[in-house]
């Protein structure tokens, strides 16, 4: 079963036994505003994660513990991030095919102006 949308929105947090969670909604319920709520939280939070991993590294200074807690810490954020974006991606609607010509194309000028081998154009 599905929302309004047709689609099921991968909820930012995991279920029994680290399962994702879905909801099948239009977007305006009580569930999207706290899964809305709880994306903001986690993205505060890794923002903040990632000023704190700058401070340490620009330091120079650091134990082997402090490292391995920076590194457990940023692997959860970027975790979070990872579901937020598949989250919201999948509610995004799709591109038309000339939009995905259009990218394809800049993304090809783009490769050839930075190769370090230009390829001749014909």
């Amino acid at each position: 079963m599905t929302g309004g949308t047709g689609r099921l929105r991968l909820l930012p947090w995991a279920g029994p036994e680290g399962k994702p969670c879905y909801l099948a909604s239009d977007g305006a319920g009580y569930l999207s505003r706290v899964a809305d709520n709880v994306e903001s939280a986690q993205l505060c939070l890794a923002g903040e994660l990632l000023q704190e991993a700058q401070r340490v590294l620009a330091g120079r200074q650091w134990s082997p513990g402090e490292l391995h807690l920076l590194a457990v810490q940023l692997t959860e954020a970027l975790g979070n991030m990872h579901r937020v974006a598949v989250s919201r991606g999948a509610r995004l609607p799709a591109p038309a095919c000339d939009d995905l010509d259009a990218v394809g194309e800049l993304e090809d000028e783009r490769d050839e102006r930075d190769s370090p081998h230009p390829v001749a154009r014909r």
